[in-house]
């Protein structure tokens, strides 16, 4: 159950329309992310796709409303991949691809398990489907930026006065003794769409670990995509094949649909 029913006017979302008839991807930010801080990678991969793109602020973020909840629930990507469902009706899409980064991969997964039937494929990068130890200690060192440099200030130009909160939420529900035993393998294995499965090798938010386990466990065609030198934010830091490989495995999927 949502903590509160969204109000589906209230959450901030861009459209790309320029394809009549062409698929849609659905961008899905991460833990600290916005529709602004995808910059134009979205509209790089559209045009290289000829695909349609919606990208949208989570309750919280960005422009949409602050949060309708004091604790963030344990269970809370699987709520955003229900208001995810709600949205794509609101929005009258049937079949969606969806593109999520770390919290937003992890979102990704989940609907493709519980919404088989409005899922082309997915796209996943620094997707998070258990809690390691690495991704504890990513964690504690952005507390620590955040409290002793500007990067509280850097996120209030995306974010304005909700970024206390969503830091907190983030941080504090992670670190917490109830989300230590977090794990969505069991939705992972319900997965029937293909899937393109991204990390840097460098990610110092998780481990391989994550990408071994989604590709061997879903039952759709999984692939996994390992990008070297670079850390959590890969589709910044090497766009180029990020946007060739996403945009070939989307080829291969609108062909098929």
């Amino acid at each position: 159950m949502l903590p509160k029913k969204i109000i589906l006017s209230e959450i901030a979302f861009q459209k790309i329309d320029r394809y009549p008839n062409q698929a849609t991807i659905i961008f899905l930010h991460d833990s600290l992310g916005c529709i602004e801080l995808w910059r134009d990678f979205p509209s790089q991969l559209a045009e290289k796709t000829k695909c349609n793109i919606i990208m949208y602020d989570r309750q919280g973020y960005g422009k949409s409303c602050p949060f309708s909840y004091e604790k963030r629930a344990v269970n809370y990507l699987e709520q955003e991949a229900d208001i995810l469902a709600e949205l794509l009706d609101f929005w009258k899409i049937e079949n969606a691809i969806l593109f999520g980064f770390s919290d937003g991969g992890s979102i990704a997964l989940i609907f493709a398990a519980k919404y088989p039937e409005k899922t082309i494929g997915i796209i996943t990068e620094g997707a998070h489907i258990f809690v390691e130890k690495i991704t504890l200690n990513g964690i504690r060192e952005a507390v620590h930026q955040y409290e002793t440099t500007n990067l509280k200030q850097k996120l209030e130009r995306y974010h304005d006065n909700k970024v206390d909160d969503l830091f907190n939420a983030w941080t504090k529900t992670w670190t917490s003794v109830a989300y230590q035993d977090w794990n969505i393998e069991h939705w992972v294995q319900q997965i029937q769409c293909n899937a393109l499965i991204i990390q840097g090798e460098n990610d110092e938010f998780g481990s391989l670990k994550q990408v071994e386990k989604i590709v061997s466990q879903t039952k759709g065609h999984s692939k996994a995509l390992l990008i070297p030198k670079v850390g959590h934010t890969a589709h910044r830091e090497n766009p180029e094949i990020i946007l060739e490989e996403s945009a070939q495995f989307i080829a291969e999927l609108t062909r098929k649909n």
